[in-house]
C-alpha cells in the first residue's frame, strides 16, 4: 500500500480567484469544487517559490494528486522542483507538459536541468532540438544562456560566447531581459580572460536593469507567479536616450550652481538709461521618453486536456 502523502496547509486568507485568470482557465474543465482547491494550492506554490520553496513544492504536489493532467500544475510542479535541486523531476514533468501543451516555452528550463543532472551534451542536444525562430524573444535569450552554461560546463568558453551573441544583445537597447544576457556575456568574457570587455557589459546590463525599473517601476517589473500573461514585446529602452538624459541633467545641475555662484558675488547694479539685457538662452533639450509597452515575453498558458475529477 502506498503511504498517504502529506497535504500542505492553505491559509483561510486564500481564494481561488487569487490565481491567475490564464491559469484558472486551464481548471475550467474540473469540477468547481475540485478546481478551487487545484487553484487555492496554486496560489500558495506562487506566493512561496522564493521565500520557501519547499512548502511551494509541496503544494505544487497536491496539486497534481487531483489535476494531473492539466499543464499548468505540470507546468508547477517542474518549476517548483528546479528551485529545491529536483532536476530529474523537473524534466520528467516538463515532458509531461509538452505533451499536454504542445508548447516550448520551458525549453530553457529543461537544458538548464540536464546541466544539473551532470548531462552537459545532453543539454546541448536538447537545446538544438527545436527551431529557436519559432520561440518569442525571452524564450530564445533564456535558452541562449542555457545553452552558454553548458558549453562552459564542457570547457568551451568560445563557444560559449557564440551561443550569447544572437540578435537580441544589443547593447543600445534594453529589454526586460537584456540585463540577464548581458551580465551572462560577461561572465564568459571574464572566463576569456578579457576583464575590461567584461567590465563594460557588467556596467551595461546594470545600466539597463536601472532604467528598465525606472521606465515603469520595480512592482510592474517583475512579478513572481507560476502563470503569467503574454505581453506585446515592443516595450524597449533605448540606452543611448538615457545618457542623453543623464548627461543632460548634469550640465543643468552645474549651471544651476554656477549662476548661485554669479548672484552672490555680484553687487547691485548702477541704474541706467537702458536695462540689462537677461541671457535668455536655457539648454532645455530634455527627456526622451522610453516606449512604454512592456517587452515582458512571459508566456500565456492555453487550455488543454481533460482533467481529473477529484
Amino acid at each position: 500500500m502506498r503511504p498517504a502523502q502529506e497535504v500542505a496547509h492553505v491559509p483561510d486568507d486564500v481564494e481561488p480567484r487569487d490565481l491567475d485568470k490564464v491559469a484558472r482557465g486551464e481548471l475550467k474543465t474540473l469540477s468547481k469544487e475540485n478546481a478551487d482547491w487545484v487553484a487555492k494550492h496554486l496560489v500558495m506554490a506562487g506566493r512561496l517559490i522564493e521565500e520557501d520553496p519547499e512548502e511551494a513544492h509541496k503544494h505544487a504536489l497536491s496539486a497534481g494528486r487531483r489535476a494531473g493532467r492539466i499543464g499548468v500544475v505540470r507546468e508547477t510542479i517542474a518549476i517548483t522542483a528546479y528551485t529545491v535541486g529536483d532536476y530529474a523531476l523537473t524534466l520528467r514533468e516538463l515532458r509531461t507538459y509538452r505533451r499536454i501543451t504542445g508548447r516550448d516555452d520551458q525549453l530553457p528550463l529543461m537544458v538548464d536541468s540536464e546541466r544539473g543532472l551532470g548531462r552537459p551534451e545532453r543539454a546541448l542536444e536538447l537545446g538544438r532540438s527545436v527551431d529557436v525562430s519559432t520561440l518569442p524573444a525571452s524564450v530564445r535569450v533564456s535558452l541562449a544562456i542555457a545553452m552558454s552554461g553548458a558549453r562552459l560546463d564542457l570547457g568551451q568558453p568560445d563557444a560559449a560566447l557564440g551561443e550569447l551573441e544572437i540578435p537580441q544583445l544589443d547593447r543600445k537597447r534594453a529589454f526586460d531581459y537584456s540585463p540577464a544576457l548581458f551580465d551572462a556575456y560577461a561572465t564568459v568574457l571574464d572566463d576569456l580572460g578579457r576583464e575590461r570587455d567584461a567590465e563594460e557589459w557588467r556596467a551595461l546590463a546594470e545600466r539597463a536593469d536601472a532604467a528598465l525599473e525606472a521606465a515603469h517601476g520595480d512592482d510592474d517589473r517583475e512579478t513572481v507567479e507560476i502563470v503569467e500573461e503574454e505581453l506585446d514585446e515592443d516595450f524597449v529602452v533605448d540606452l543611448d536616450d538615457v545618457d542623453a538624459v543623464e548627461e543632460t541633467d548634469a550640465v543643468d545641475e552645474a549651471e544651476a550652481v554656477d549662476e548661485s555662484v554669479d548672484a552672490e558675488g555680484r553687487d547691485e547694479p548702477e541704474a541706467t538709461d537702458e536695462p540689462d539685457q537677461a541671457d535668455t538662452d536655457t539648454q532645455a533639450d530634455t527627456d526622451t521618453q522610453a516606449d512604454t509597452d512592456t517587452q515582458v515575453d512571459t508566456d500565456t498558458q492555453d487550455d488543454h486536456e481533460d482533467a481529473d475529477r477529484g
